[in-house]
């Protein structure tokens, strides 16, 4: 059983949607979110690599959607702000170089439902997935890395809307929060590393002023303190950014989109991947699990794993860590999981409506986190009063 450590410092970064993995994200499931528009069983499995003024796109893609390719590129590398001349790389003067066929047999024939052989859809690939929740935040989030994902998310919101920030800041940032727990419980934070990509003309102080008035503005007072130290730009000059200066790829800021480190990660990406891909459907799956067990206060953390083989619908394993923290033990909690949620890969799809988008896009989960806002289907808090039922009957078994 997991132990709560009386006292420690713990941090977790963001990053922008300007930073070059993350332009990577966003244009495979920019590529994603057209296909599912026209096709909701288009099954994608796309990639993208950025680097100074190209991007190369590949992948496994079956889709009856007819997609400019390139007009999505560059739509998405735009939508970032990345369409200014001279920067080594903006969306109109891209050279988009294309290279997707069809998906394998060998993967469909495993994952495609098929009545007349009484085959249902199975799990896209074999892997083990993982969901958690605490409720150290109104999110039920981590809260170092919830308040990393608001820096970089409130930077960029004031680059799109206010000139006076417009005028000095560029797409590409990171952020970094460290926070001093106690009991399990964050009680103050340590530390605030902003750096954030600028024009030369830029005065330092005008950073520095700024992340201290968005910190004051996204973390809570209660956290903040006269002590906090901060790291602006700490190398001195951030100009050079983007894909232009360092080469991006999708799927490589798999702890940011996730839970900023804490709890447990089964190593496979999100972005581009069409929710067959239990990789994607299973991680937002189990967070959905998580999430209503600590919202139905069985729980203050949580975190929920599964896992599968290709081609086969029922999950191999359930687990389910409550951090010694359950009103149930954790054996319990394995069964009350089994007994409220189905985990087959089509009835997750379904329970989620991962197929059709409502008011939500999978372009809008690349930046940010894919957890921890309520846009998306996966945060419901919908299962709390089946949860709660179901376990006061475990409750009185004891």
């Amino acid at each position: 059983m997991s132990k709560i450590r009386a006292e420690h410092v713990f941090t977790s970064e963001s990053v922008s949607e300007g930073h070059p993995d993350k332009v990577c994200d966003r244009i495979s499931d920019s590529i994603l979110d057209a296909c599912l528009a026209q096709d909701p069983d288009s099954r994608v499995a796309c990639e993208a690599l950025a680097t100074t003024d190209r991007v190369v796109v590949s992948g496994e893609i079956t889709t009856r959607a007819e997609v400019d390719w390139e007009k999505i590129v560059r739509q998405a590398v735009r939508e970032i702000g990345y369409d200014q001349p001279g920067l080594g790389f903006n969306a109109d003067d891209l050279n988009v170089e294309i290279y997707i066929h069809a998906q394998s047999p060998d993967i469909s024939q495993g994952v495609t439902a098929d009545a007349e052989k009484n085959h249902e859809q199975g799990a896209g690939d074999q892997g083990m997935m993982f969901g958690y929740a605490s409720d150290e935040t109104p999110e039920l989030m981590p809260a170092t890395l919830i308040y990393s994902h608001r820096i970089v998310q409130e930077f960029a919101r004031r680059r799109k809307n206010d000139p006076a920030v417009a005028r000095y800041l560029r797409p590409d940032a990171k952020s970094q929060v460290s926070i001093r727990y106690r009991d399990g419980r964050p009680v103050r934070v340590e530390s605030v590393v902003l750096s954030h990509q600028h024009t030369p003309d830029m005065p330092k102080s005008f950073l520095e002023n700024l992340t201290q008035e968005i910190v004051r503005q996204v973390i809570p007072a209660e956290l903040l303190h006269d002590d906090v130290r901060y790291f602006v730009n700490p190398t001195g000059r951030f100009e050079i950014g983007g894909p232009h200066g360092d080469t991006g790829l999708t799927g490589r800021k798999i702890i940011v989109d996730t839970y900023g480190g804490v709890g447990s990660h089964g190593g496979g990406a999100f972005s581009g991947k069409d929710p067959s891909k239990v990789d994607r459907s299973a991680a937002y799956f189990c967070r959905y699990i998580a999430k209503n067990i600590v919202a139905a206060k069985l729980a203050h953390k949580c975190e929920v794993q599964v896992s599968y083989a290709i081609g086969v619908a029922q999950p191999l394993s359930i687990n389910v860590d409550t951090y010694g923290t359950g009103v149930l033990n954790d054996t319990d909690f394995e069964k009350l999981v089994r007994c409220v949620f189905d985990l087959r890969p089509a009835e997750i799809i379904k329970t989620l409506d991962l197929k059709h988008p409502k008011d939500w896009h999978y372009r809008d989960t690349t930046a940010y986190g894919h957890f921890g806002r309520d846009l998306f289907p996966w945060e419901k808090c919908d299962k709390v009063d089946a949860l709660i039922r179901s376990a006061s009957v475990f409750q009185r078994k004891k």
